[in-house]
């Protein structure tokens, strides 16, 4: 979008004190990004959730970190002008910080992104430091976080209880402390939310947790409903059915093919009478277009 300035860390801190909520949106190649910049997005993730919606995985646990710079490059062509977030990869930060460091250095010099999100809280503090410390944004993600869908037993609500609404407070405060700009709440319940949200002095971005957070985040086929079947979600709202769209759209196209209607005139090019009778001859008598039906049927 020609003019547009994007997003940093600071005037979102700012947004959050003036109550401007934040709009976020997956992506994951450039005509996508491109069409979410010119709608005026304030932010795209290009999240490991493209192994469920572009790569035909059941999880986003086999997402590369190959698969995300590739894709992170094709986003950032297609939204010059827009702040973009790209997902660390399962089991990419875990194992040292050092290993952390060289994955993330990938995603910015390769994937050409303005920060990385990464999944987890308390546990993952030092890497989050670290990484503030090297110069890159972290954006951290608590809740459901389903690269570890595994072990907490399914896509279940988070914050339910006791003991689990002050887990989910206590690694928030400790992702702020580490220095992330923001984070992500995924499939926790409003309340939850909404304190977790006061408590802060960094946006919370949520998905799935109700209406205290500081901004919102949709998955792009979601949003459009862009998938064979589409499966309703409750805490998603749909702005179209672009996968009903394309699928008809394909299905004129088969129809008109078979029944010879396309092409049609307006969709063929013509040249001169001479350069046909150069291609094909013309016998004594014989039309033009006789002559061309001639060798055509030979081939």
């Amino acid at each position: 979008m020609a003019g547009k300035q994007a997003l940093n860390i600071v005037k979102m801190k700012k947004m959050k004190k003036e109550g401007i909520p934040l709009s976020m949106l997956t992506a994951y190649d450039y005509p996508s990004a491109k069409i979410a910049e010119e709608a005026g997005i304030d932010m795209i993730l290009v999240g490991d959730s493209l192994g469920n919606v572009v790569l035909g995985y059941d999880s986003t646990i086999p997402v590369t970190l190959d698969d995300i710079v590739y894709h992170s490059r094709a986003v950032a062509r297609g939204a010059e002008h827009t702040f973009i977030v790209a997902d660390m990869p399962f089991m990419t930060y875990h194992s040292s910080v050092s290993e952390s460091l060289q994955g993330i250095r990938r995603l910015m010099q390769e994937g050409h992104v303005h920060a990385v999100k990464l999944e987890g809280g308390a546990e993952i503090s030092d890497v989050v430091k670290a990484t503030v410390r090297a110069g890159v944004p972290v954006l951290g993600h608590i809740g459901l976080t389903p690269q570890a869908v595994n072990q907490i037993g399914g896509y279940r609500i988070q914050g339910k209880d006791e003991a689990d609404a002050r887990r989910l407070m206590e690694d928030a405060k400790a992702l702020e402390q580490a220095g992330a700009f923001g984070i992500v709440l995924e499939l926790v319940t409003e309340e939850v939310a909404t304190a977790i949200s006061k408590e802060l002095s960094i946006p919370t971005i949520g998905i799935g947790a109700g209406r205290g957070c500081d901004g919102q985040v949709l998955v792009y086929h979601d949003l459009i409903q862009y998938a064979s079947p589409y499966y309703s979600k409750r805490f998603v709202k749909t702005y179209a059915d672009v996968g009903g769209l394309i699928r008809s759209s394909i299905e004129q196209y088969v129809s008109d093919v078979k029944g010879r209607a396309f092409p049609a005139e307006e969709h063929v090019f013509s040249t001169d009478d001479r350069v046909v009778e150069a291609l094909y001859g013309k016998a004594k008598g014989q039309s033009q277009e006789q002559a061309k039906e001639k060798v055509e049927s030979r081939s």
